[in-house]
């Protein structure tokens, strides 16, 4: 019995403009348009796009100790946050390993005059085990938790131009807002709408979370006002090879319940000095040294690396490749792989099972490409 895919509100759009759909973490999504993966990343790279990611989900967590709650779940210290800041963070379990990536807003709230709640922003594959892991850790908290993803709609829209582009379409000074910040405001007519300076591309830009009655309005505004820039609806073929050239990791990839934070090489996300669930196991492996990290690899023989293939050293496998592709930025074939700490130094020479073939690699420098809030 075939599955029955969830279809988000511009479902029928990505269909009447050429979108070719495809399942992806239970829902019915559009994997590329009729300019193809390679352009829509070229477009992202040097102009924007848009991507419509409303698979993703969203928790907010309000009451008198939402901070504390929230600090005990997430790897990240969020009473460091300021009013409308967001971050990157995690959710672990007790041993290390990872229940999900996240980022975390604190955001003013409305229905309580002069207090603050957090809002979550989780993967699309992990909402349904998210949303189930935060209320059930909630005992013992004064807090509220409530899934909201199916009343928010969820975009991205990435890119140099992109900042410039929705600045045109808001009363709120964009260029005021800092990265890995937020702001609220209304577009369109009234639109309320939460703008993170965050993204999953390595580009400059915005995720916007909004009323997921309005998105329709939303998505065909933007398209038309980023015309004269030439900017492009985005696939998921494209925010893949995106987010892997500056080695962004995907959930199921380079974290799960096996790979943990340290292991990955995303211990600023990681705040040792405070409680939470999984903090000894995770201090343990840094103070210790993990048995295996994550790095980058070149092939310096022909061939694509995928997911799964063996890493070998010397006839021998030593790990895995999490993540593989062509490059469109950089014009390379290169991967990610985890392997033993030892071997994992920058100018090792490996090699990659291809099918039934050995194909030549070295380990080089992570980020392949330095995302725009690094340079």
């Amino acid at each position: 019995m075939s599955e029955v895919l969830k279809k988000t509100e511009l479902n029928q759009w990505h269909v009447d403009h050429g979108g070719r759909m495809v399942p992806f973490a239970g829902w019915e999504m559009p994997v590329q348009y009729p300019t193809g993966p390679l352009q829509e990343h070229k477009v992202t790279r040097e102009s924007a796009g848009l991507f419509d990611i409303d698979h993703m989900g969203q928790i907010e967590v309000r009451g008198p100790q939402a901070e504390a709650f929230v600090n005990w779940l997430v790897t990240y210290d969020v009473s460091k946050m300021k009013l409308l800041d967001a971050h990157y963070a995690l959710f672990c379990y007790a041993d290390g390993g990872v229940v999900d990536d996240l980022f975390v807003y604190r955001l003013p709230d409305p229905q309580v005059e002069g207090q603050d709640y957090f809002f979550l922003a989780v993967n699309a594959s992990n909402r349904d085990k998210d949303v189930a892991w935060v209320k059930s850790h909630a005992a013992g908290f004064d807090v509220q938790v409530k899934d909201i993803s199916d009343e928010t709609y969820m975009l991205a829209f990435q890119g140099p131009r992109a900042p410039e582009i929705m600045d045109r379409l808001t009363n709120v000074d964009l260029t005021r807002v800092a990265r890995f910040t937020a702001a609220q405001d209304t577009i369109f007519d009234g639109v309320p709408v939460l703008l993170g300076r965050t993204g999953y591309t390595g580009e400059d830009g915005f995720e916007l979370f909004l009323p997921a009655e309005h998105v329709l309005k939303v998505w065909e505004g933007i398209l038309k006002e980023g015309e004269n820039e030439n900017i492009v609806p985005v696939g998921l073929a494209a925010r893949d090879s995106l987010r892997f050239e500056p080695c962004m990791p995907l959930y199921g990839h380079e974290l799960s319940p096996d790979i943990s934070p340290v292991e990955a090489r995303l211990t600023f996300a990681v705040s040792f000095d405070k409680a939470f669930i999984g903090r000894d196991a995770l201090l343990k492996q840094k103070l210790e040294k993990p048995d295996k990290v994550l790095v980058g690899f070149e092939l310096t023989d022909r061939g694509v690396a995928r997911e799964g293939y063996p890493i070998l050293l010397e006839g021998e496998q030593i790990g895995f490749v999490t993540s593989g592709m062509f490059s469109p930025t950089t014009s390379r074939y290169l991967g990610m792989a985890l392997v033993p700490r030892e071997h994992a130094s920058i100018g090792t020479e490996i090699e990659v099972q291809i099918r039934k073939k050995t194909t030549r690699a070295k380990i080089i420098k992570r980020p392949f490409y330095v995302p725009a809030y690094r340079r």
